[in-house]
């Protein structure tokens, strides 16, 4: 491995948590195996290997053309996953069928003579052949019979935290499951396992140990069907947790009550139904986490609340449904700790992952030497320089383009061999990554990086504890498009907003968001003529079903403060026309407590200016002690106020702290929304469409 290379990727291993004198060569790790952990051990040891076969130490057979093998072997029916075709006598012009099925130029990358980086298909469950053809020659066609295995079901999501609790749902193709169903990840029970069709269930992870874990489906007359490699647990938190479910409440009422930073189970914890004492049903989870209550005053609509001593309650308005499932968040304060540690946090710690490989421009040379940068600007000055940038895809569109640290920039003076050498660190599981080329001037002020070309790279398989290597990245899609965007803005109030911040963002199928350089702008409010934003890249090649997504926020002051409303995942697939983000949610209004007022703890009311976007749900938190307590309450449409059990009369150590209060009050659009089958994550703007939100003061 080149040196400048080697130090890149030792930084990028110790950021990872990893080692690089374990990290051998620059060969992908064979995934599909795995081993039954033993009581004793917990499970097998997690090992960097820079090992594995190499299929240029093979003796090459007498054929001058040949498929040999694809890495990794086998995969979801539903395709997506990068794998590499090796073999022999491969050309720049090499095209890949898959049982058939030819894969587009624009998701394969002839590497040399013995290597094709594709993009698999979708297929049908089962070993298919691979047939790899150099351009229209026929005499060069060969095939490999079953060389790579379609997969009966996979997971969605495919990672997931240690702690377990993830609700994962299993998507098969030919299977008939049924209610009897048994599911294992990592030979342990997959719990709460719900069959919505004979092709499709649901369950919640069980706690397990960092790595890519198997997954097996047992159905009633006893035949089992494992996938590998099914699962990944690291320290991603991809599932959603708790909420409302079942039926409509009538008679009876079932509370869960977990703890929302480890997932265990929280007895002892005091649940309410009602919003008066009084009258209000009042009773503790067992042993498991879970109380029932059963009266015939339950129904139609009841407001629950749980809390429990050094944990934040939460209150649900107007519940119609039969099943209520919280995660109480613990309070970080020495007073909840034992022996003098405060309760622990984020689960169980994990290996990182990295990922290597190269950006590749085209060459029409055949394999002879790596193409220049031919589609980026020579630069202008000795501050600019050409440089790209590997990035994964972002989990929203919102938070704007930041500019990478220097050192992790790919120079045209980078080592590799038909492209440019990259390293970066990675989460686990199965991740995208996009790489952007163009030119910046970090001694500028502000300094700037103006993006030329882009490439992706999808489904890369990143394992806790290892390095997948040999991605390589087409540079091969401009940024030569331009957006515009048009806006109005919700009324301001008072106090804002004054100034709107838009940006544009392109959905990558749904891996995840490709940030711009040129997405983000802010102009004051009332804006006047379409903002555009010129340095998009077309929908093309690797980016075909892909989607612009445009969002907008109304916000307050430099800094982008509340009072603030924001549009969010409006999407389009043409920059042929102007779009519009209006309209946008009102600003809400905290009427009761009045401002900086007295507050009771027991009653809220809000309200906003007239119009705007519908809202779904209203969300807000009432924080004490300087945010070391809070109450969450979620309301449905249509309520404006809400009365509230008060929790001092049950214990001090359930209430929020006397002295000053601060409420977050949103109102929230969603998309498809029914209250009855509130998420957790609709609780926070990973879940909402559109929202606007504004912060108040109190005393109690």
């Amino acid at each position: 491995m080149p040196t400048l290379q080697r130090h890149r990727l030792g930084r990028w291993l110790a950021a990872a948590g990893l080692g690089l004198g374990a990290f051998g060569s620059c060969v992908a790790q064979p995934e599909g195996t795995f081993q039954k952990p033993t009581a004793d051990d917990g499970g097998p040891p997690l090992v960097i290997d820079g090992g594995g076969a190499d299929t240029k130490s093979e003796l090459p057979p007498s054929d001058p053309h040949a498929v040999l093998g694809v890495d990794p072997p086998h995969g979801a029916w539903s395709g997506g996953q990068t794998v590499t075709v090796s073999g022999n006598g491969f050309t720049s012009k090499a095209r890949v069928w898959f049982a058939g099925n030819e894969i587009p130029s624009s998701d394969l990358v002839p590497i040399d003579a013995e290597r094709v980086q594709v993009v698999v298909p979708p297929g049908s469950v089962g070993p298919v052949d691979v047939t790899v053809q150099n351009g229209d020659d026929a005499s060069t066609k060969r095939t490999l019979i079953g060389g790579y295995e379609y997969d009966a079901f996979y997971a969605e999501p495919k990672s997931g935290p240690t702690s377990g609790g993830t609700l994962i749902k299993l998507l098969g193709q030919g299977t008939k499951w049924n209610a009897q169903v048994k599911v294992l990840v990592d030979f342990l029970p997959c719990t709460d396992v719900k069959v919505t069709s004979g092709t499709e269930l649901e369950c919640k992870t069980p706690k397990s140990t960092p790595g890519t874990k198997p997954i097996r489906v047992t159905t009633d007359d006893a035949v089992s069907v494992d996938v590998l490699d099914a699962f990944t647990y690291g320290d991603s938190d991809n599932g959603y947790k708790g909420g409302l479910s079942g039926s409509p409440l009538k008679g009876q009422l079932k509370v869960i009550a977990l703890d929302g930073y480890t997932g265990d189970v929280l007895p002892a914890a005091t649940a309410i139904v009602g919003t008066d004492l009084a009258t209000a049903l009042v009773q503790k989870t067992d042993g498991a986490g879970v109380t029932l209550f059963q009266a015939a005053t339950l129904g139609p609509k009841q407001t629950v609340t749980v809390a429990k001593k050094c944990f934040q309650p939460i209150t649900f308005v107007d519940v119609p449904v039969d099943t209520v499932t919280v995660y109480l968040d613990p309070v970080l304060s020495p007073k909840c700790a034992e022996e003098g540690d405060p309760p622990p946090v984020g689960g169980s710690p994990t290996l990182g992952a990295a990922i290597t490989g190269q950006l590749v421009w085209k060459s029409k040379k055949e394999f002879e030497q790596r193409a220049a940068w031919n589609n980026i600007p020579e630069p202008k000055s000795a501050d600019e320089k050409a440089v790209a940038y590997v990035l994964p895809l972002a989990s929203t569109p919102t938070y704007g383009f930041n500019l990478p640290n220097a050192s992790d920039a790919v120079t045209p003076a980078a080592d590799g061999t038909i492209g440019y050498d990259f390293v970066i660190s990675s989460s686990t599981g199965n991740v995208s990554l996009y790489a952007l080329a163009g030119i910046e001037n970090r001694v500028a002020n502000p300094p700037y990086f103006k993006a030329y070309a882009m490439g992706l790279a999808k489904g890369v398989s990143a394992s806790p504890g290892k390095v997948t290597s040999d991605v390589f990245i087409n540079m091969d899609i401009p940024l030569d498009h331009a957006f515009k965007i048009d806006l109005t803005g919700p009324t301001p109030t008072l106090k804002g907003p004054d100034r709107a911040k838009v940006s544009v963002a392109i959905r990558v199928n749904e891996l995840g968001y490709a940030l711009l350089p040129i997405g983000v702008q802010e102009k004051l409010l009332p804006v006047v003529g379409p903002l555009s934003f010129v340095g998009v890249p077309p929908l093309v090649k690797g980016l075909a079903s892909s989607q612009y997504v445009y969002t907008g926020s109304a916000v307050t002051g430099v800094a982008g403060t509340s009072p603030r409303s924001v549009v969010g995942l409006a999407a389009t697939t043409t920059t042929a026309e102007v779009v519009s983000l209006d309209p946008f949610v009102e600003v809400p209004v905290l009427t009761t407590p009045g401002s900086n007022g007295v507050w009771s703890a027991t009653s809220l009311a809000w309200g906003a200016a007239p119009g705007g976007r519908p809202v779904d749900l209203t969300v807000i938190v009432a924080q004490s002690g300087g945010g070391l307590m809070s109450w969450t309450i979620a309301a449905p449409a249509g309520a404006g106020s809400t009365a509230l059990p008060d929790l001092a009369k049950l214990g001090a150590e359930l209430a929020l702290l006397p002295g000053n209060i601060t409420f977050s009050v949103t109102r929230a659009s969603i998309l498809s929304f029914d209250y009855g089958s509130l998420r957790y994550r609709q609780l926070d703007d990973r879940g909402w469409n559109a929202y606007a939100s504004d912060v108040f003061h109190a005393h109690l």
